[in-house]
């Protein structure tokens, strides 16, 4: 949940409205929205709607102080001016030095009203003036992340000084992974030792080691917090598990396998980072947001995201749904399983104990009045023909489905023997995707390069690129991306809409290679010349591109 120290909803609204950042017809929404959506908060609203944007809010909060605002993303604090504050003082306050002269220092932080903030400040910083601005709270966490110690440090310590030695190393590894943004951890048993690995951005690293003998009671814990069998070594075991940090519930899957070496688990992490996405937040170009939204905004129909797992594809759909999430319309789900709470929708998970597969759970949704549907994955002919005819029924239908791009989507469909006319009739929209990491914007320097020299396996880039130089960028590698060059992620994006002319070749059973030649006609590009959009402009590296895209053959 997207929320600010210090600051209630109700605080957080008459700020807003005070500075005419936000309208009383955009204030009444929210408070209707989250009448019924209890755990939401006021900002998750505005974010998801693309009201208002996490800067234009740190501004009008520090106007609303009277001081400035301190955007920790464009001026990022060095080690050096974290470190000048003690860790008690700064984790005490949530303050951070963001610059200074001669004779004046300007510290923030994100609750500028605590009470003894100035007269504790005054004796560290006695011989300059102090001024005090303000910094978004997840900007200030950040920062703070600055002076943990490492995890292998810490273990040491608590094997040292503790009496409950397994539940407080997992908890220092799940805060590690939230405050690094980890998709997944892994302990990964070793001869001599438990290696402890985190997916960050989609690569896995190593983030500790921890000593075997307290291994076993570390996997009887998560065994018993996850309501799996702690007397089974032998057998894959999965399950979920929750924890409560730092006010945050965060809510994971488990799983554990025998290995050679012992009992290896696996744990998701499925956070609420989902909730702070808004369709502008996806990476589209302009014209695919404007397709996306265009085709999202019908009545009825469905929409298709296609990809590999690990693509992106729950993210861009829930985008979708918190866009179209109204008091007025029925939202209803069936996952497996459901990774994301999403307040006013009705989210079912598949339970194949009780046979409630995606077919069945669908065919009951139809008959519940919904809206808008969203099916988790089509994944055989039933939940096919079932999604198919609600959407032909009225009802507006979003789901993923396993294809390599988008045009190879219709083919697959058309194989596991949906009608063609009925695919026709229903397909609004084709979306396949990748991800690919971002450059840090921290350490971010730009190159000139010829792409031609660079060119390998006789890709062609000069078609994209140019023969000439051209400025790239990189990253140089610094603390926030843990020296990767790195920090987050985004999505290259392939698009087909369905216009008249493509439902009538989906009549002649098509190859893909037909449809992506009607489709380029009418504007459609690969997810490669996506990506090179995104190279150009500096928001990934021609390196990561290639990672996960190939230039197409036929272009």
């Amino acid at each position: 949940m997207t929320q600010q120290r210090s600051l209630s909803d109700e605080q957080i609204k008459e700020i807003l409205l005070k500075g005419n950042y936000i309208s009383e017809e955009d204030a009444h929404l929210a408070e209707e929205v989250l009448a019924k959506s209890p755990g939401r908060s006021f900002l998750d609203y505005l974010f998801s709607q693309e009201i208002i944007n996490q800067d234009l809010f740190g501004q009008a909060v520090a106007e609303n102080f009277g001081i400035q605002y301190a955007d920790l993303n464009s001026n990022v604090p060095t080690l050096e001016q974290i470190g000048r504050i003690p860790e008690e003082l700064a984790k005490q306050f949530r303050v951070v030095i963001f610059a200074e002269d001669d004779n004046k220092i300007v510290i923030t932080t994100d609750d500028p009203q605590q009470k003894d903030l100035l007269p504790a400040l005054e004796k560290f910083f006695s011989s300059k003036k102090i001024e005090i601005a303000y910094s978004l709270s997840q900007d200030i966490d950040e920062m703070l992340v600055r002076y943990r110690k490492p995890l292998d440090t810490r273990f040491a310590k608590i094997i040292e000084d503790s009496s409950k030695i397994a539940p407080e190393i997992i908890e220092e590894i799940i805060d590690d992974a939230l405050i690094f943004r980890s998709s997944d951890v892994h302990f990964e048993p070793r001869e001599r030792d438990i290696v402890v690995r985190f997916r960050v951005d989609g690569l896995l690293r190593e983030a500790g080691k921890i000593p075997k003998e307290h291994y076993e009671n570390i996997v009887n814990r998560i065994k018993v917090q996850s309501r799996l069998r702690i007397d089974d070594h032998f057998s894959a075991q999965d399950g979920s598990m929750r924890m409560l940090r730092n006010d945050r519930r965060i809510d994971m899957r488990v799983s554990i396998v025998p290995t050679l070496n012992g009992e290896k688990i696996v744990i998701r992490i499925l956070t609420e980072y989902v909730k702070d996405f808004a369709m502008s937040d996806l990476g589209l170009s302009e014209n695919d947001h404007k397709n996306l939204k265009e085709a999202s905004r019908k009545p009825f129909g469905m929409i298709l995201v296609t990809g590999p797992t690990g693509s992106g594809k729950t993210t861009t759909l829930y985008a979708l749904l918190k866009q179209l999430n109204k008091p007025e319309v029925n939202v209803t789900t069936i996952e497996d399983p459901v990774e994301y709470q999403l307040s006013g929708a009705n989210q079912i998970q598949v339970n194949p104990q009780t046979d409630l597969t995606f077919a069945k759970g669908l065919r009951s949704i139809v008959r519940q009045d919904p809206d808008i549907i969203l099916v988790g994955e089509i994944r055989d002919l039933e939940t096919a023909e079932i999604g198919i005819n609600a959407a032909l029924t009225g009802h507006l239908l979003f789901s993923s489905f396993h294809a390599n791009d988008a045009p190879t989507a219709i083919p697959r469909l058309l194989d596991m023997q949906v009608e063609p006319f009925l695919l026709a009739s229903t397909l609004e929209l084709l979306v396949a995707q990748r991800l690919v990491r971002k450059i840090c914007e921290k350490c971010r320097y730009s190159r000139s390069v010829r792409v031609v020299e660079h060119n390998r396996e006789n890709l062609n880039l000069e078609k994209y690129f140019g023969d000439q130089e051209l400025t790239l960028y990189q990253g140089k590698g610094c603390e926030n991306c843990n020296y990767t060059g790195y920090h987050g992620r985004t999505a290259i994006f392939e698009l087909i809409r369905v216009n008249h002319e493509i439902r009538d070749l989906i009549l002649k059973n098509p190859s893909a290679d037909q449809i992506w030649a009607l489709a380029r006609q009418h504007g459609s590009r690969t997810l490669f010349e996506d990506g090179v959009e995104k190279v150009k402009k500096g928001v990934t590296t021609l390196e990561e591109l290639l990672r996960v895209a190939q230039p197409p053959e036929d272009i």
